[in-house]
């Protein structure tokens, strides 16, 4: 489960930002979206909300990064690049290094990972780990020396290869898991559960739905998710079918159309039909149906709760984290209400999945029962700087209490600026009056 994530000189974040799943102290409501685990509690659920360009996208995207970096950094070559993107709207954050951690817990043992790197090495990387008693060190990197500790889990004949072969552009932890040191394969295999879905362009969530398709655990659960949301979709057929030159677009340059036949002759690719209840001419339903391509004929909102279906129901019911950018896109605010009350209910989530989104659907602070520790707002600095916060650190006075009332219109307060990350759009106004007056 994931407990907190850090990001410091990426992007438009500035200085190090916080993302915590650690319930506030203070916080007494929905006591049912504390997830208990040994000693520790943890959020099942926490979004982000902010204005345009506030960064939201950036912070949400520094997961999917370092999640990448461990991936791909040992397999890389000695002169691949990092993907080092700094704040670059204050002076000398162009040579410091972006910095990302995150603290998590595999089975009953608390994981803090983290990395620092500019574009082409790695500067820093630390891993710690905490069972009973205080955190212990399992390894440290400071560029070329790494001092790893006896409590990191492999063979010491492995671990001393894995030393000698991390490359200056790579993590010493990927290094290890291809070397199948047994620790390092533990934390992957809870990484290979951390999804990362953009919301807006989701046809690479598709491929993850149509191969989890075939498996008779998931295929039931995805036709139900489908089914209420009440789409007017019957059923859900995913078809095979023969690379069809005649299909291609015939606006394609000759050149294009041959090379294309040449590569995919022969190839299969994928069909899902969509079947919809047919009527009679008294418009009473009949005993047929109707099935048409679910990309040529349904909404962009049908065909991206279709593609998002998979990754959902497979974080659901295997447990793992699902982190969602621009979760309303394309959907109705019940569509996006009743997916993440998915993760808020622990009969539709008994595997204690986690949900981390960003958003600007308000109707979520209204119609979800989130705690206040749930909700985060992010917004710029006076230097531009990416800043976030969470709503459980406002305090209002009412009726001589220093605090808020659970069941205070969060929504309204919102849109009346109380918590800031909104546009502010007096000035706005105020000129088109000028220019139309």
């Amino acid at each position: 489960m994931l407990i907190e994530f850090s990001v410091s000189n990426y992007r438009s974040i500035g200085e190090n930002q916080v993302l915590s799943l650690v319930p506030s102290l203070n916080q007494k409501e929905y006591s049912e979206n504390i997830i208990a685990r040994g000693n520790y509690k943890i959020l099942n659920a926490v979004g982000v909300y902010g204005n345009n360009a506030s960064g939201k996208s950036n912070l949400l995207n520094a997961f999917e990064l370092l999640d990448k970096l461990l991936y791909i950094s040992a397999r890389s070559s000695s002169t691949t690049k990092l993907p080092y993107k700094p704040f670059l709207l204050r002076e000398g954050f162009g040579q410091k290094p972006t910095k990302f951690e995150i603290v998590f817990l595999v089975e009953n043992n608390k994981y803090r990972l983290g990395i620092e790197y500019n574009r082409t090495k790695i500067l820093k990387e630390w891993l710690y780990r905490k069972a009973v008693g205080r955190e212990v060190m399992l390894y440290e990197r400071e560029q070329e020396k790494i001092q790893v500790s006896s409590g990191f889990n492999g063979s010491p004949k492995l671990i001393d290869a894995a030393v000698e072969a991390t490359r200056d552009n790579s993590l010493f932890l990927s290094t290890c898991d291809m070397l199948n040191l047994a620790e390092a394969k533990t934390l992957f295999k809870w990484f290979d559960k951390l999804a990362y879905v953009n919301g807006i362009e989701t046809e690479r969530e598709e491929i993850t739905t149509i191969s989890l398709w075939k498996n008779e655990r998931f295929q039931p659960k995805i036709k139900e998710y489908i089914g209420l949301l009440n789409l007017s979709i019957k059923d859900l057929q995913v078809v095979l079918e023969d690379f069809d030159a005649s299909k291609l677009p015939k606006d394609l340059s000759q050149g294009l159309k041959d090379m294309l036949v040449t590569n995919l002759e022969g190839s299969q690719g994928f069909k899902t039909l969509s079947s919809h209840q047919f009527y009679d001419e008294l418009g009473l339903p009949t005993q047929r149906a109707l099935h048409w391509d679910l990309d040529e004929h349904e909404s962009e909102g049908t065909k991206k709760a279709f593609h998002l279906s998979g990754p959902i129901i497979k974080t659901l019911l295997e447990g793992g984290v699902l982190i969602i950018d621009e979760a309303e896109a394309k959907m109705h605010p019940l569509m996006t209400i009743n997916t993440i009350n998915l993760f808020l209910n622990g009969k539709t989530n008994p595997n204690n999945a986690q949900i981390v989104f960003a958003t600007h659907d308000t109707n979520l602070l209204s119609y979800c029962k989130l705690r206040r520790d749930q909700i985060n707002f992010i917004e710029k600095n006076s230097w531009e700087s990416s800043e976030l916060f969470s709503l459980s650190d406002f305090k209002y006075f009412d009726n001589g209490n220093p605090t808020e009332r659970p069941d205070i219109d969060k929504e309204k307060r919102y849109f009346e600026g109380r918590y800031g990350a909104i546009p502010v759009l007096g000035e706005f106004a105020k000129k088109m009056e000028e220019w139309y007056g």
